[in-house]
């Protein structure tokens, strides 16, 4: 049963008191069970350099220095990190401004140098890529080879993914239907005709119920995401591919799109983006790839 909070003055209302106001909100929104964890662990942290027993009216912008200096010198974090943990903490101190149980202040993110993200090469893919002998190898690496495959063919997050079931996929219209995203919202994107040959065939071995998950566990159960980050690192290690992370074929998505020429706008509609600025990172994270072929499409040259 959820704890009860009774407040009578919110002068008295402690930084705990509305940090569990605040979880309730977020509760009520509909807030996923991922965000709600993400939100406590992070107050978990912020609560080391404040007394949570203190009214919460005592919070200024210096108690958000402070505590970007205490992640900074004590905890060793990056800018990327800092910025993470001063998202959580922004988001429920903005919620106390507008419920006036602060003054308002600006939280402003801290400036992180962006790098350059990694991609899986050309040569890498063709390894991975290469369709294993359906009659020799087991099923989990078959299984692994078509979730690459649709990965990179979609540019899906690894939790959409892992949603996505046999009745989301119209083989008819060419398109997916993700019932899950991370915003929430669902989202209808094309299937190519390459990713949907590999479907089919596979959905034949692995079932093709309408209410069965596309990628499963051993039982024929959706699959875990713990589960398959392992088998993408064991398959790849396997292939003498050294790079192990599934969120690369996302970025790799996104820069084939860019390369061959795809407009932003559609990309943004693919990747789930509701913020045009966020696809924009992919146009400048590429370096040295979006000067291929630059003499021939510059109007100097």
């Amino acid at each position: 049963m959820r704890k009860k909070i009774t407040i009578t003055n919110s002068q008295n209302l402690t930084i705990k008191q509305a940090h569990e106001l605040f979880i309730r909100k977020c509760t009520v929104q509909n807030l996923s069970e991922k965000t709600l964890k993400v939100y406590n662990n992070h107050f978990g942290i912020f609560s080391l350099t404040v007394n949570v027993d203190d009214p919460i009216n005592t919070i200024t912008s210096a108690t958000v220095d402070d505590f970007v200096l205490y992640l900074r010198s004590n905890n060793k974090c990056n800018e990327i990190t800092i910025n993470s943990y001063l998202r959580s903490i922004r988001a429920f101190l903005y919620y106390c401004m507008e419920e006036n149980y602060i003054p308002s202040f600006k939280i402003k993110m801290i400036k992180a140098e962006k790098k350059i993200k990694e991609t899986y090469s050309d040569a890498e893919l063709e390894r991975l890529l290469r369709k294993p002998d359906i009659k020799s190898c087991s099923f989990t690496t078959y299984k692994t080879w078509v979730f690459e495959n649709y990965l990179l063919g979609t540019g899906n997050r690894l939790s959409t993914a892992l949603n996505v079931k046999v009745k989301d996929i119209d083989f008819y219209n060419h398109t997916i239907t993700l019932a899950k995203t991370k915003n929430r919202r669902q989202q209808i994107i094309p299937l190519s005709r390459s990713l949907a040959e590999i479907l089919t065939a596979y959905l034949e071995i692995r079932g093709n119920e309408p209410d069965n998950y596309v990628f499963c566990n051993q039982y024929g159960e959706q699959g875990n995401a713990r589960t398959y980050q392992d088998l993408v690192a064991k398959y790849n290690h396997q292939r003498g591919v050294v790079k192990k992370s599934i969120h690369l074929f996302r970025h790799t998505f996104a820069k084939q799109w860019i390369l061959s020429g795809g407009d932003i706008f559609r990309l943004q509609k693919i990747l789930g983006h509701s913020d045009l600025s966020v696809t924009k990172e992919y146009v400048q994270m590429f370096g040295a790839d979006l000067q291929m072929d630059f003499e021939r499409f510059n109007p100097l040259d």
